[in-house]
């Protein structure tokens, strides 16, 4: 019999060794040279990486709340091992923005939110701990964000828009998927219900906004379609909430399963994004 509340919250939970692994956010970012074309192709790169910190904040909470109540809590832990090697690496990568004036600040304190938050998952996820990432990961996602709106403005980018409405999506599947899951652990207080709302209808509209944009390249609406079409099953799982007596296992199962597939196909269509705008800077040079 499944328990509620605080009682899911399973125990130890022992974080192995940070290992720097493949997750299924794909980052692989394409090579741009030449000029103004470079100096764009690489603004545009570091935007998609700032938005990748904001997506990976929220999925962090995600995962890191799915091991504490027990759903498929191995691989949680082995995600969770990866993808602080993947955040590292983004840190990494966006460092000279670290001596920037005009952007120096936001990006120590994103920094230091990400090695708060860093700690914070190697502690076992009782509630005062779930409660206290959950708070580092929404302090982490608006910092972030920051960042990433100022690195937008350090050039001119034609696909700043498409860029920020993707990686914001990709922030809030997971966003949406972590408040389920709080709400499947027995935390159905009507502020968890309004998010959950919330966070819904503006994913179901920033979605659809993305896939109408007419800057859309075939490559990167066969990737929307791909989030599309996740996104029915996460939307259908999430809505089995309102149901009594429907809050079952396999619902969860299929928010953490449709989530990570969205995380990874929405990570490809900026990813395209960033493609499509050096090729064609390219080609009308």
């Amino acid at each position: 019999m499944r328990r509620s509340g605080m009682s899911r919250f399973v125990f130890p939970f022992v974080l192995c060794s940070i290992l720097v692994a493949s997750s299924p956010v794909v980052h692989a970012i394409p090579k741009v040279v030449g000029g103004k074309v470079a100096d764009a192709g690489q603004i545009a790169q570091d935007i998609a990486s700032a938005g990748r910190l904001r997506m990976q904040s929220q999925r962090l909470a995600k995962l890191y709340l799915q091991a504490g109540i027990g759903l498929k809590a191995g691989l949680a832990r082995q995600q969770i091992d990866a993808t602080i090697g993947e955040v590292d690496a983004e840190f990494v990568r966006l460092a000279r923005y670290g001596q920037k004036s005009a952007v120096q600040r936001v990006y120590a304190r994103s920094e230091a939110l990400w090695q708060e938050m860093r700690v914070a998952a190697t502690k076992a996820p009782d509630i005062a701990a779930v409660e206290r990432f959950n708070q580092i990961a929404d302090d982490m996602m608006v910092h972030t964000g920051k960042l990433a709106m100022l690195i937008e403005g350090e050039g001119e980018t034609q696909i700043g828009r498409l860029l920020d409405l993707s990686s914001r999506l990709n922030m809030l599947s997971q966003r949406l998927a972590r408040l389920y899951l709080q709400a499947y652990g027995g935390n159905q207080t009507q502020g968890i219900l309004v998010d959950i709302e919330q966070a819904r209808k503006e994913f179901a509209s920033g979605l659809l906004e993305l896939d109408m944009a007419r800057e859309n390249s075939p490559a990167s609406r066969d990737a929307i379609g791909l989030a599309r079409n996740q996104w029915v099953f996460f939307d259908s799982s999430i809505s089995e909430l309102s149901k009594i007596g429907r809050r079952e296992e396999r619902a969860a199962q299929n928010v953490i399963s449709s989530s990570e597939r969205i995380a990874q196909v929405l990570d490809q269509t900026s990813l395209q994004y960033i493609k499509d705008f050096t090729e064609g800077s390219r080609s009308n040079r």
